[in-house]
């Protein structure tokens, strides 16, 4: 069977990219990726599996893991009202 599209250039660009890191044409690497979504549709994204209690589960853990961004949390101190006004007046 043979199907036409039309990409986006950006989309074009980075299909062929893919193709090229993979070292086959980009038929080939279509193929397969048409392929494996088909037949091992387990394999898709997460966001497309989970559910909403599911994704909000899996953000408020992100937002809740302080070692994922390697950034330690800020004090309570620098975002309290006192210390947020004390800087405006110190500055006029």
């Amino acid at each position: 069977m043979t199907i036409t599209l039309q990409l986006k250039p950006e989309v074009e660009a980075h299909l062929i990219a893919q193709a090229a890191a993979k070292g086959v044409s980009v038929e080939t690497y279509l193929e397969s990726v048409i392929e494996d979504g088909l037949i091992n549709p387990e394999q898709t994204s997460c966001y497309q599996t989970l559910t909403e209690q599911e994704w909000n589960s899996e953000l408020m853990d992100l937002i809740n893991s302080p070692a994922f961004f390697g950034t330690p949390p800020l004090a309570d101190t620098a975002v309290d009202r006192e210390s947020i006004y004390t800087r405006e007046d110190e500055m006029l």
